[in-house]
């Protein structure tokens, strides 16, 4: 299915907004080519030490996760052993140890953030093997922005991706999320919902890209840790924390091209 038949899933009720001016970023979510200045790489940029200035902090993934109907997996946790309850947490923001995130070959660049948590999600890879793996194409990479996508409506719950992932992104519905949602009273009528047996991950909020906003997780951020924008523009707020800042990425090694930088 090419680009433009595929897109990204609308929020439902919302319309293509047609010869209206939108800003770059909301054009190169919807795929245009007609904005010259639309981004051709988003990415993430983590502040490692900003992040940890407030400890205990996850005010980024509440938001996301509150934006995206993204269920609490302690309401699903009646009877299940610890091991159990993780591999079905669904999650689009996480924490890790930092040993468990990066395996740096220099353990004394970064000693004072060992056995700190790391904030984690989809790193949106240059060259993401959950697409490759796909059997219907649930997940792709789009052209015109980088961004890896997800369209629940066609997955057919293979985990193929799951498998896939070398970053544990992608989180597997067990369970129909919906019950839990609406008895947490945190459903987000403006977010679909997900059903039973589909995957998840986070998607950069591309509902948000295609109106010029920022994902919800940075400015949720009460430390200003997260800053977002386009690799491709020399002048991006991205682009000039690279130049000044030491960064590392999550385990480029295995050649996957990781969209999330972390400065240390």
């Amino acid at each position: 299915m090419d680009e433009s038949r595929r897109g990204f899933l609308k929020i439902a009720g919302v319309t293509v907004l047609g010869g209206v001016a939108v800003p770059a970023i909301a054009a190169i979510a919807s795929g245009t080519d007609k904005d010259k200045h639309r981004a051709s790489q988003l990415a993430m940029v983590i502040d490692l030490r900003k992040c940890l200035r407030k400890e205990g902090c996850k005010d980024c993934a509440t938001a996301c996760h509150r934006a995206h109907n993204v269920p609490d997996v302690a309401e699903q946790a009646m009877g299940l052993t610890p091991d159990e309850v993780r591999r079905r947490e669904v999650k689009w923001i996480w924490k890790e140890p930092f040993e468990k995130a990066f395996a740096e070959e220099n353990p004394y660049l970064v000693e004072d953030l060992h056995e700190k948590p790391a904030l984690v999600f989809c790193n949106h890879c240059e060259n993401p093997p959950c697409v490759r793996v796909c059997p219907t194409q649930a997940t792709w990479k789009r052209q015109s922005d980088g961004v890896v996508m997800m369209d629940m409506h066609r997955c057919i719950g293979c985990r193929y991706c799951v498998v896939a992932c070398p970053y544990g992104s992608r989180s597997f519905n067990w369970r129909d999320p919906r019950p839990f949602l609406e008895k947490a009273k945190a459903m987000n009528v403006d977010y679909p919902t997900r059903s039973k047996g589909v995957v998840e991950k986070c998607t950069f909020c591309d509902e948000r890209l295609s109106q010029g906003q920022q994902p919800v997780c940075v400015g949720a951020c009460p430390v200003g840790a997260m800053t977002f924008g386009d690799l491709e523009d020399a002048a991006s707020p991205v682009r000039q924390l690279l130049r000044g800042r030491y960064a590392i990425r999550r385990r480029p090694e295995l050649g996957t091209g990781p969209q999330v930088y972390y400065l240390v």
